[in-house]
């Protein structure tokens, strides 16, 4: 059984400048990642402009990615959709690409009560033969899953093994599904701006965008071996780039142009309706990179 902990990005999906995927700069980044020291790899999510993916991408980028990583850390793909049908099928299909989890998020067009959000899982779950991650983000959604009712999914469906707690305020999330008899495997997200009180509080991993990796690391390294102060330095180095890309339509663009600063990724090109940075944020941008290079 996969052991799902510690730091796992959110992969960029890197586009040519004609708006088509860019599989070579793919290569190159997923390698670049990997050698970072990261645990596992999200796909498909906020920061991967999943939203943006045609059905007809998405198998294939899957599948592309699965042969890169070659079985070198867990994939955590997200599947979910505003009908429950739709999002079964999108859940088997990233199963049977070789995904090794799901992170779904709930319907949010038409909002359902817990029954429904109970039914809504437990479909995926007889779908796709794999964990299941419940994205908990109602900042985006909408749709609000209290404590309990997360506990409750993950005692009655059998599927349901983890849950990124992305509802702040978060850390006070996580000790009340730990107060609520919970045994979900807890992760954050929303670009690992808690990640110290999260852990504290007892998140085993966190979700972050993709172009400071080896920085997670570390702070994660440190917290693991009790080095609560070392962990707080380097994450306060961090802070202004990672409040940075929270901004929100603007986070995407921002990992994009310090990768190909690297020379990691060809373009730094979202599709819309990500926002392109652009003018003094570029300005701004550099200087909060250099700082974390210094």
């Amino acid at each position: 059984m996969t052991e799902f902990q510690g730091i796992y990005p959110i992969l960029a999906t890197p586009f040519e400048e004609d708006g088509r995927i860019d599989y070579t700069s793919l290569d190159r980044l997923i390698e670049w990642t990997l050698e970072q020291g990261v645990d596992g790899l999200g796909l498909f999510g906020n920061a991967s402009e999943g939203y943006t993916l045609l059905n007809e991408e998405r198998a294939p980028l899957l599948r592309h990615i699965v042969r890169r990583v070659n079985g070198r850390v867990p994939l955590i793909a997200s599947s979910g959709h505003t009908g429950t049908d739709a999002a079964a099928a999108l859940s088997k299909e990233a199963a049977d690409c070789g995904a090794q989890a799901l992170m779904v998020l709930p319907p949010y067009l038409l909002k359902p009560d817990g029954d429904g959000l109970l039914f809504y899982f437990d479909a995926i779950g007889k779908a796709a033969p794999i964990p299941i991650m419940v994205q908990d983000a109602p900042l985006m959604t909408g749709v609000a899953m209290p404590a309990a009712l997360l506990a409750r999914m993950g005692r009655e469906i059998e599927r349901v093994q983890l849950v990124k707690v992305e509802a702040p305020p978060t850390a006070p999330k996580i000790t009340a599904l730990k107060n609520a008899g919970s045994d979900l495997t807890i992760f954050g997200g929303l670009n690992a701006q808690f990640l110290i009180e999260e852990y504290q509080r007892g998140a085993v991993g966190t979700m972050p965008n993709n172009d400071i990796p080896a920085v997670y690391v570390s702070i994660w390294a440190h917290l693991k071996a009790g080095r609560t102060e070392q962990a707080w330095s380097e994450f306060a180095r961090a802070l202004p780039l990672i409040r940075f890309e929270l901004q929100p339509g603007l986070g995407v663009s921002a990992m994009k142009h310090n990768m190909v600063k690297r020379g990691i990724l060809a373009s730094a090109r979202v599709r819309h309706p990500t926002s392109a940075l652009q003018g003094q944020g570029l300005v701004e941008l550099e200087t909060l990179r250099r700082m974390i290079e210094q």
